[in-house]
């Protein structure tokens, strides 16, 4: 299995199944952060500065410097212990930088998602739902994780962000792979979770759409383009999509 790093959910390393440095060993939130920024960016180094901007992006106090070398020392010591630096990690420090270094081969949860994903959508668009179904699973269930809850900050709402965008175009899959597999009620739940963190996707909503139609609730299928358009007039001052005025008309018919 190798070392794997939870980043979502609960942030820890393991090796070979066994838990080597837990969430709780990271003493508090800021702990946390840090281990987390140095983990997603370890492709470069990172300055002081930099990583006390993440820590602390509203306003930094006069002893930042000794809090934040308090907090780097607690992760060194983590990462230096005897059993994890055997398993090639090591945190390097030079000119007021620092730099998580990890093997080549760690599984890290968020980019094992980013790449599941890939494949899911990959697998859809080559007509085969089938072999998109574990992909798509596996990335759901990683993106749907709370992602360092307690924390604010700039840097955490992006990287949050961006696994919501990514969650709703699992989500998206997963419905499409359900309409194939002839399962339009689990299409009809998985495409409003979807629409609840998207209302404005309309390729989510071409899918709801879809779906309550295959169901022979053509009411509901109607309903949901009336929805988006209402939204996309009033918040966006824009019409839907040529594909999804398509397939309102085609629902009409």
């Amino acid at each position: 299995m190798g070392i794997r790093i939870y980043l979502t959910g609960r942030v820890a390393l393991e090796v070979d199944g066994q838990v080597l440095i837990d969430e709780r060993q990271f003493r508090g939130k800021q702990g946390r952060l840090i281990f987390v920024y140095l983990v997603w960016e370890r492709s470069r180094p990172v300055s002081k500065q930099e990583r006390a901007s993440v820590l602390w992006p509203e306003q930094q106090s006069a002893a930042w410097e000794t809090a934040l070398n308090a907090l780097t020392s607690r992760l060194s010591s983590l990462l230096s212990a005897e059993e994890v630096a055997q398993q090639g990690v090591s945190l390097y420090r030079g000119f007021g930088q620092y730099q998580i270094r990890l093997p080549s081969d760690v599984w890290v949860d968020t980019e094992a998602a980013t790449s599941a994903l890939d494949r899911a959508e990959a697998a859809l668009r080559s007509k085969d739902a089938g072999r998109a179904l574990g992909p798509a699973t596996v990335a759901a269930s990683i993106t749907r994780r709370p992602f360092l809850p307690g924390v604010d900050g700039f840097w955490r709402e992006s990287q949050r962000g961006k696994l919501e965008r990514q969650l709703v175009r699992t989500l998206d899959c997963l419905a499409e792979m359900q309409l194939v597999k002839n399962e339009p009620e689990a299409a009809v739940e998985t495409s409003l979770e979807a629409t609840l963190l998207d209302p404005y996707r309309e390729r989510t909503r071409r899918c709801l759409m879809e779906a309550y139609s295959a169901t022979g609730n053509r009411a509901k299928a109607l309903s949901a383009y009336h929805e988006l358009r209402e939204l996309l007039a009033t918040d966006l001052g824009t019409e839907p999509e040529p594909a999804t005025q398509a397939l309102y008309i085609k629902l009409l018919d």
